[in-house]
């Protein structure tokens, strides 16, 4: 189902109106000392705001068991247990409360270990009132901004969109910006790791353009040898070469008025590329042969699964045709950053060979899906795929077990997280031996340091989108990369 902005504005503007009619915010203050609770409450006096107070953990407890607030204030130092306890019951049951962690302990650690259980704000204790307010007031703001995505995600959230599928945050931003961008002539770069469906995306956007009724013509840069690469993009004319009995046209006449698809562009010979910089620019070119120039109108989206950036300082790429290409950068997630996709994805191809080799498989066991979960997939969609169709096509339904799995150097590489059983006789049976893989650990504030740069890095620099992927507060991004003494100049691109 495609989503139509109309509706969504519509249904968007019910949805606040109901939420601007409901009763004031509630916030929960969690602080055991009766004093230091009065004059935070004094503080927080003239606010708009539902304020409950409980002094131990347990109550706390309690009460959130029956009303999800707006806000919790928690104060660590709790009588009857730690307030991270409190934070990490948030979180396991997913409420959407913003929580401000109010502490007079502020190390690092404590920092570190309230933002990985997804604290809105930490405050230090003493502090002013308007400290307090200003940070109150800032995650009012948050839950409510937070009501309204979660209304859209849920209300017109796409299981497929054309021949992509998937629920994830990550595809759902996939199929927004291909909503924004497919009526525009500008160049697409489609990046991602092999398999992850960059061909399919191409035709999401051609199928969403104004070009949907004219031809895709894709070429594949990297199976064309390069002395014949020039005739099929560009085309020939009779005499230009031994063999040449005929004119022949390229890729480029073929796709006029429509989208010209060039995939693994990292492997275009330099020389072509200078060609086909002319060719973005212009819109004109030489058949192979020829002396005239000939124009057509084609939208260009390119794809690669190899880092250009590192293909031009190794002289390998032209800088300028990069930048004429990546007009609008697209990037696929991998599978394994998709979470429930996988299974998703796994059901969807198990109806489809099941259909094709007339199989009654319908569904996995427990133990198959927990053992897809946990595995990289370093094949990306394309390798599980690949795993059931093997799956369909070598067993007899209706339940896959684990008995069934490909052997594990087929489905395994070095790296992955998983262990699959290979030619287990029983789906109850399994191994109590250890696991002996030795994996270094890291600290915390490490693990925490590259997941925040690599979301940074994902969303192109755009922290707001970093902070929302990974379900902490914008603010809580710029404190860390000071705290790292990281330079947000160079971290934002």
């Amino acid at each position: 189902m495609q989503l139509r902005p109309k509706s969504f504005a519509i249904a968007l503007r019910f949805f606040i109106l109901d939420m601007n009619t409901n009763q004031q915010p509630i916030v929960l203050l969690i602080e055991d000392d009766i004093v230091t609770a009065t004059t935070y409450k004094m503080f927080l006096s003239d606010e708009a705001i539902i304020l409950t107070h409980v002094e131990t953990g347990n109550a706390a407890l309690r009460y959130l068991k029956e009303t999800v607030p707006n806000v919790i204030l928690l104060d660590i130092g709790l009588p009857d247990m730690n307030g991270i306890e409190i934070l990490k019951y948030v979180q396991q049951q997913q409420l959407s409360s913003a929580v401000v962690v109010i502490t007079i302990e502020h190390s690092v650690n404590i920092v570190v270990e309230t933002m990985r259980y997804g604290a809105f704000d930490f405050i230090d204790k003493p502090f002013p009132p308007n400290r307090l307010i200003v940070t109150l007031r800032n995650a009012l703001q948050q839950n409510l901004l937070s009501q309204k995505v979660e209304f859209y995600e849920e209300t017109f959230k796409r299981q497929q969109y054309h021949n992509l599928i998937g629920t994830s945050k990550p595809m759902q931003t996939i199929y927004h910006i291909i909503d924004n961008v497919a009526t525009s002539k500008a160049s697409i770069l489609i990046t991602g790791e092999s398999g992850t469906g960059k061909e399919l995306c191409m035709e999401a956007i051609h199928k969403e353009s104004r070009r949907k009724n004219k031809p895709i013509v894709a070429i594949n840069c990297a199976a064309i040898p390069s002395d014949l690469m020039e005739s099929e993009m560009f085309g020939y004319v009779k005499g230009a070469f031994t063999g040449a009995v005929s004119e022949k046209l390229g890729a480029a006449h073929q796709a006029d008025g429509g989208t010209l698809f060039l995939d693994e562009i990292g492997e275009m010979d330099l020389t072509l590329q200078t060609k086909l910089l002319r060719f973005v620019q212009t819109g004109t070119f030489r058949r192979v042969g020829g002396h005239k120039e000939d124009q057509v109108d084609v939208r260009f989206i390119c794809a690669t699964n190899c880092d250009l950036l590192a293909k031009i300082k190794a002289g390998q790429f032209r800088e300028d045709l990069y930048y004429r290409l990546n007009v609008i950068p697209l990037k696929l997630p991998a599978l394994r950053q998709r979470g429930g996709d996988i299974l998703l994805l796994a059901r969807t191809f198990l109806n489809k060979y099941a259909q094709k080799e007339q199989k009654t498989f319908t569904e996995f066991t427990s133990k198959v899906e927990k053992i897809f979960l946990s595995y990289d997939w370093p094949g990306n969609v394309r390798q599980l795929q690949n795993v059931i169709h093997n799956i369909v096509v070598l067993n007899q339904g209706p339940i896959v077990t684990t008995a069934m799995l490909p052997p594990l150097e087929e489905v395994l590489s070095i790296n992955s997280k998983a262990t699959l059983p290979q030619n287990s006789e029983s789906e109850v049976a399994s191994t109590t031996e250890p696991n002996t893989v030795t994996q270094e650990i890291h600290p915390l504030w490490q693990l925490e340091k590259k997941a925040i740069e690599e979301a940074i890095e994902y969303c192109d620099g755009n922290i707001a989108l970093a902070a929302k992927l990974l379900e902490i507060s914008k603010s809580n991004i710029y404190n860390k990369l000071q705290l790292w003494n990281i330079s947000i100049k160079r971290t934002i691109k």
